[in-house]
């Protein structure tokens, strides 16, 4: 089982709001692809519609971490693409729906956001890329 250190408290720095301002790790690294709300027949799913489409983004991500062996403990850094930073509380409301079972009161991982001028898809609201640190098979 890999470990998974996540620092919140930096001297210095503010504390970080929703996500570890580092997370270090001692398993095998996988690099998830950008994931969108595209259901499993390539459909949008929740046109206009920010909380369908973050939900879809985790539900895939989440079938990916299931066949990697992995679960959102196992997430060590997140990299968010949005085109409005104003509807941030959705996609943090939406996000802990996913994590927070999972890692109850521990940091979420280390995270960052960028808002964009568009997606590879206009109908596109947020894309969401992880590294995920692989638990190790014996």
């Amino acid at each position: 089982m890999p470990i998974h250190d996540r620092i919140n408290d930096v001297a210095g720095n503010a504390p970080g709001f929703g996500y570890a301002h580092a997370v270090t790790t001692s398993g095998r690294l996988a690099f998830v692809s950008g994931q969108v709300a595209l259901d499993q027949n390539g459909t949008l799913v929740g046109p206009d519609d920010l909380k369908a489409q973050t939900r879809q983004v985790l539900h895939n991500l989440a079938n990916v971490l299931t066949q990697l062996g992995a679960t959102w403990a196992d997430v060590v850094r997140f990299n968010w693409y949005v085109l409005d930073t104003a509807e941030l509380p959705i996609v943090r409301e939406i996000r802990d729906e996913f994590i927070r079972p999972v890692l109850g009161d521990r940091p979420n991982p280390a995270s960052t956001l960028v808002q964009v001028a568009g997606l590879f898809r206009p109908d596109c609201l947020i894309e969401v890329d992880a590294v995920v640190s692989i638990p190790h098979v014996v």
